[in-house]
C-alpha cells in the first residue's frame, strides 16, 4: 500500500495538508517496514486548497494520506480520490505509518480557529 504524509521539511510529518506542497511516499503493508518509495513536490496549482480538477493528480496514486491537521475539504477532496485522509499529532513518519496499521494514532493537535491565509 502506498502513503503519502505532508511534509514540509521532507523529514517529519508536518500539519496544513490542503496548503502542503511536499510529500513523502512510503510503501508499507501491515507487519512490514516502511520503506521510502521518494519525496513528492507538487507544483502551486496542485495543492488541494486550489486544486479543483477532476483530472489526474501526483497523489492519485497513493491509498493514504498522513498528516498533522487538515480542513474537511482536504479530506472529501481525497475520499472523492480514493484516498484515505488520516490526521495524527505523530510526526516520525515510519511511527506514523506502523500506528495506522495497528490502529494506534495518536489524535492530531486541535485545528487554529482561523488560517493564517487569505482565502
Amino acid at each position: 500500500m502506498r502513503f503519502a504524509l505532508t511534509s514540509l521539511d521532507l523529514e517529519t510529518v508536518t500539519p496544513h495538508a490542503g496548503r502542503c506542497r511536499s510529500f513523502l511516499v512510503f510503501e508499507a503493508e501491515a507487519g512490514d517496514e516502511p520503506v521510502k518509495v521518494k519525496d513528492l513536490l507538487l507544483a502551486e496549482g496542485q495543492i488541494f486548497h486550489v486544486f479543483e480538477s477532476d483530472g489526474p493528480h501526483p497523489l492519485d496514486e497513493v491509498k493514504v494520506v498522513i498528516t498533522g491537521n487538515a480542513r474537511e475539504k482536504f479530506i472529501k477532496k481525497c475520499a472523492s480520490r480514493g484516498i484515505q485522509a488520516v490526521l495524527t499529532s505523530e510526526t516520525d513518519p515510519v511511527a506514523a505509518i506502523k500506528g495506522f496499521f495497528a490502529g494506534t494514532l495518536p489524535a492530531p493537535a486541535p485545528l487554529p480557529e482561523k488560517c493564517d491565509h487569505d482565502h
